[in-house]
């Protein structure tokens, strides 16, 4: 049975989510289906993440966007409403913190940040106590710290697209896709797994770590892998004096609060691949040794849990890939966003629904991610991947 509609999404979580809200709250009145193959978002990438929210980032278009989506953040329980109910995301402005060695090396960090609208600000060295009191500082020069940034709880930012996308029309279908169709160098529609045909003249790609996968079964190849990350909470015996900023130390170990507990990760090397699997090992071998030397309330540390999640990993420059694939009319992708989906989420919403219905960006010129960056080489290396 071959089914119509006039635009599909392939996963439905906060990036796909956001595309259907964003065309629908801008006045698209064609048919939006999202394909979303984990009905409970179980192994969904957006709740397994850190939730971090920050403009630090050493790329102008990175900041940028980031500008767009934290200010979207901050009205998103009322944007998000359902009748009287907001959408609740627990944004924590806690600020985020760069540790450095060498902080001349920020300087010009700091500079395009502040240029392109960041509240970024250089700390000293001794500037960083007044921050994180019981911060190890010997080894360390100073620091790159954005107040306006901080944290929230990305499983709740998801369902609040999900549940406006749905109250705007939008319809969730909670199957797997196959592959991508199409005839004539253009997309018409895709094939689920249990044979059924959905037909559309628009198919986007934010599958996250599965985009790879769907992308190339259907002969358009992407530079995205799936990359594991995991996610330790802890408990100190001793608690700090002040909630922490979404801290990353030199060595790339980063920390904060949840609630009374710590929660820390590492972008650690890993085999490609799809792995929930997480390790008492990794916290004990990897991350232990660095809190407890940077933060002197870490070297008595009880493990809560832990969780695994996959980062949709760009291997050429670690940034996004978003728009039309100039091989194949019709196609559009939202992929590789190397940790930092949620975060983009907002602004590449906003910035696919006006490419879509108009043919061209308006709001945040986010051109920069298109996928011929890389046959053009005019890469836009991100040199902040957490």
């Amino acid at each position: 049975m071959v089914k119509q509609t006039d635009v599909i999404i392939v996963g439905g979580g906060v990036i796909g989510s956001s595309i259907a809200y964003n065309l629908l709250n801008d006045g698209y009145e064609g048919e939006i289906t999202i394909f979303e193959k984990d009905r409970t978002y179980e192994f969904a990438s957006t709740p397994r993440s850190a939730g971090g929210i920050r403009h630090l980032f050493t790329t102008a278009i990175n900041v940028q966007v980031s500008r767009f989506s934290i200010q979207k953040y901050l009205t998103f329980p009322e944007d998000m409403a359902i009748g009287s109910e907001k959408a609740e995301i627990d944004f924590k402005p806690r600020g985020y913190l760069f540790l450095s060695k060498n902080i001349e090396e920020l300087k010009e960090q700091h500079t395009m940040q502040v240029a392109n609208g960041a509240n970024s600000e250089l700390v000293t060295k001794h500037e960083l106590l007044e921050i994180i009191p019981e911060l190890n500082i010997d080894d360390l020069d100073g620091g790159l710290y954005c107040a306006d940034d901080g944290y929230l709880d990305p499983y709740s930012v998801m369902q609040g697209y999900v549940r406006k996308t749905k109250q705007l029309g939008g319809e969730y279908v909670y199957d797997e896709v196959e592959t991508i169709l199409q005839e004539a160098g253009k997309a018409t529609g895709v094939k689920l797994k249990n044979g059924e045909v959905y037909q559309a003249p628009i198919v986007i790609n934010s599958a996250g770590p599965w985009a790879p996968y769907l992308s190339e079964q259907s002969g358009f190849p992407i530079p995205v892998i799936p990359l594991k990350r995991q996610v330790i909470q802890f408990d100190t015996a001793e608690p700090l004096e002040r909630e922490l900023p979404l801290t990353v130390d030199p060595t790339g170990v980063y920390f904060r609060h949840e609630g009374s507990s710590v929660i820390s990760g590492f972008s650690e090397k890993v085999k490609p691949g799809i792995d929930f699997k997480w390790s008492r090992d990794f916290f004990m071998e990897q991350l232990w040794p660095v809190l407890g030397t940077r933060v002197k309330n870490f070297e008595h540390a009880k493990i809560v849990g832990g969780w695994a999640g996959m980062y949709s990993h760009n291997t050429k420059d670690q940034n996004a890939i978003v728009g039309e694939h100039p091989e194949l009319s019709g196609y559009y992708m939202a992929v590789g966003f190397s940790g930092h989906g949620m975060q983009q989420a907002p602004a590449v919403g906003k910035g696919l629904s006006e490419l879509i219905r108009k043919g061209r960006y308006e709001t945040l010129d986010l051109s920069p991610f298109c996928f011929e960056r890389f046959s053009t080489n005019q890469l836009i290396t991100e040199g902040a991947v957490v």
